[in-house]
């Protein structure tokens, strides 16, 4: 990833957080249970809010100055695993293992694209979606521990 300046950086973090609204909104409509549909409702929002935050940044640069940073633990989960595609009417579990992945990707984006910064605020602005997506993948890891819990794994 080359870019010449933090309009293109930006830019590209915006593309990035639409597709995955768009991933969550379509495994959500192919999902059967409402709890599991609602979860990933739930992502395709908070994936909205990202790229808000993205593309109102010049606006938002006091609150996300404010944002509280904390440490995430990472289970590291998903590093195990391998990439796969996303197929209409694939087995929960293999949902999950595709999320886990993505939110991995997406955490592995911000904390490139924070090394590509060099305005404080960006940084800060890649922090705090580093930390979100963590947040979602730690989530995510753990929901399918819990599933797998309950299959006697």
């Amino acid at each position: 990833m080359n870019f010449n300046s933090i309009e293109e950086i930006i830019n590209y973090a915006i593309e990035k957080e639409k597709e995955a609204v768009k991933f969550y909104e379509e495994i959500s409509k192919q999902e059967a249970f409402s709890g599991t549909r609602e979860t990933f409702e739930e992502f395709a929002k908070e994936e909205r809010k990202h790229q808000a935050m993205l593309e109102d940044f010049s606006i938002n640069q006091e609150k996300i100055s404010e944002y509280k940073l904390e440490w995430i633990t990472d289970i590291k989960r998903s590093d195990y695993l391998v990439d796969i595609e996303y197929e209409k009417g694939m087995h929960y579990t293999d949902i999950l293992r595709l999320a886990m992945k993505k939110e991995e990707k997406a955490l592995k984006l911000y904390n490139d694209l924070m090394q590509k910064a060099d305005n404080q605020n960006v940084i800060k602005l890649f922090k705090v979606l580093a930390q979100e997506e963590a947040k979602h993948k730690g989530f995510i890891e753990g929901l399918y521990d819990d599933y797998m819990a309950g299959q006697g794994d």
